[in-house]
C-alpha cells in the first residue's frame, strides 16, 4: 500500500463524514460497494448499499435531520494491496448541540478495498465506546459469578460443562 492509497482512503473518510453532515443518502452510499455490509451501533445489519442507503434517507429526513458526523481516522492497516482495516471514530452531533455528549462516541471498524472507481468502503461496524472494567478474579462481582455457576452445576442448571 502507498502512501497515495493512504491518503485516498483518508480522504474516503472524510467524504463519509461530509455526506452525513450534508445529509445526502446518496452520497453517503457512494462510499460503499454494492454488495457491502454494514453494522449500525444498535447491532442492526444492512446487507448491501440500497438497504443501508435508504435507512440513512429516511434518517437524515428523520430523526438525523441537521445532524453532523464527527471523527477521524485513527488507524489504516494494509491487509493486501488492495484491502486495508480502517478503525476511526465517529460521532453524531445533532443540531442543537455544539460539542458532543461523552456517551455518543463510537468507533468504526471498515474494511476498505479497492475498485475500478478507487477505494470503497465494503463493510463498517459501529460500536459505542463505552468500556466496562473487567473485575479482578477475587472480587465480589466474581465470587458471586462463580458461586451461580456452582449453583446451577449442583442444580442441573444451565449448559452442560464438559
Amino acid at each position: 500500500m502507498t502512501d497515495d492509497d493512504r491518503i485516498e482512503i483518508r480522504q474516503l473518510f472524510d467524504r463519509l463524514l461530509a455526506a452525513w453532515t450534508a445529509n445526502d443518502a446518496i452520497a453517503y452510499g457512494a462510499c460503499f460497494t454494492a454488495d457491502s455490509d454494514y453494522v449500525s451501533y444498535d447491532g442492526t445489519r444492512a446487507a448491501g448499499r440500497a438497504p443501508m442507503q435508504a435507512a440513512h434517507d429516511q434518517l437524515f429526513r428523520g430523526v438525523l435531520a441537521g445532524s453532523a458526523l464527527v471523527g477521524e481516522v485513527e488507524s489504516i492497516r494494509p491487509v493486501t494491496d488492495d484491502v486495508a482495516i480502517v478503525h476511526g471514530t465517529g460521532s453524531v452531533l445533532m443540531p442543537w448541540r455544539s460539542r458532543l455528549p461523552r456517551r455518543r462516541l463510537s468507533r468504526q471498524t471498515l474494511v476498505a478495498v479497492r475498485t475500478a472507481q478507487g477505494w470503497r468502503f465494503t463493510a463498517l461496524h459501529n460500536g459505542r465506546v463505552r468500556p466496562v472494567r473487567i473485575p479482578a478474579p477475587g472480587s465480589a462481582p466474581a465470587r458471586l459469578a462463580q458461586a451461580m455457576a456452582r449453583g446451577a452445576r449442583t442444580l442441573g442448571l444451565g449448559r452442560p460443562v464438559a
